[in-house]
């Protein structure tokens, strides 16, 4: 195990399971809400999971039962100036971003409240599952501030303007039924299944062809920023690039010959 990775109790915990890293949030006495030490954490570990060839994706939860993450540390922007509140969000936004530009998928495994800060972390991540008693929400107009941390661009994306507007303009929260419903969710599960299930979606997206896999997520966030014509092409351009890979000729021969493909991310 990489020395980065050996630190015990710190807000953001690690272990890895196979060839997937678990990071757990970890301040459960708050909710997991977070502050500059667990974006800091997050941060740091992001960037050695991403350089760490044994790692192949990761899923992301919170500890204790309650909550995914409640949000930002309140206490903290309540007595920070313009400048503060700024770098601080600023700083949130560059860890998220790293999960996007992970070069893996990562899932977050919501296993209770997900508000604010916390959801637009989750937002960050490929995919997002959600136990049935989830709440989810974006009341940060509720105490006078907005979603500055990604929130008012991913969530848009994510489930479309009118309905991002809804949740982004009167903080309402909302089931998990409503967010899976809307597109915020890829599935809900009972509370008990939470890490089986995403354990299991994580490995159907690892039994692909690995290079395929990255340049389709690739594709798509690059794309989302591009006119049609540009996203068409950028995404004929990859295809393009996957063609030269050992496993696209072995993908289609097996096809042809009616068997499973076992790729070897060449």
């Amino acid at each position: 195990m990489p020395k980065a990775y050996r630190k015990k109790e710190r807000p953001v915990q690690f272990h890895k399971k196979n060839s997937i890293a678990y990071l757990t949030l970890n301040r459960p006495d708050l909710l997991n809400t977070i502050n500059k030490e667990m974006l800091d954490q997050l941060g740091h570990l992001l960037e050695t999971i991403k350089s760490d060839d044994t790692v192949l994706s990761v899923i992301i939860t919170g500890a204790g039962g309650k909550a995914f993450s409640a949000g930002a540390d309140i206490e903290f922007f309540s007595s920070a100036d313009p400048l503060e509140v700024r770098a601080r969000a600023q700083l949130a936004v560059e860890t998220y971003s790293r999960i996007e530009h992970l070069g893996k998928p990562v899932i977050a495994a919501i296993n209770g409240y997900a508000l604010g800060g916390g959801l637009e972390l989750a937002e960050a991540c490929t995919l997002r599952i959600a136990v049935n008693t989830a709440k989810l929400g974006h009341p940060e107009v509720r105490i006078g501030a907005i979603a500055g941390w990604g929130g008012t661009t991913r969530l848009p994306r994510l489930v479309g303007k009118g309905r991002a507007a809804e949740l982004l303009l009167t903080g309402r929260m909302i089931t998990a039924e409503e967010a899976l419903s809307m597109g915020l969710l890829n599935r809900i599960v009972e509370p008990e299944d939470l890490m089986k299930e995403s354990e299991a979606l994580m490995q159907d997206i690892l039994s692909q062809a690995p290079l395929a896999v990255k340049l389709t997520w690739e594709a798509m966030h690059k794309g989302l920023d591009m006119s049609l014509d540009e996203s068409a092409r950028l995404g004929a351009d990859y295809f393009g690039l996957v063609a030269i890979t050992e496993d696209f000729k072995t993908g289609t021969k097996a096809f042809l010959a009616k068997h499973p493909p076992v790729f070897k991310g060449k």
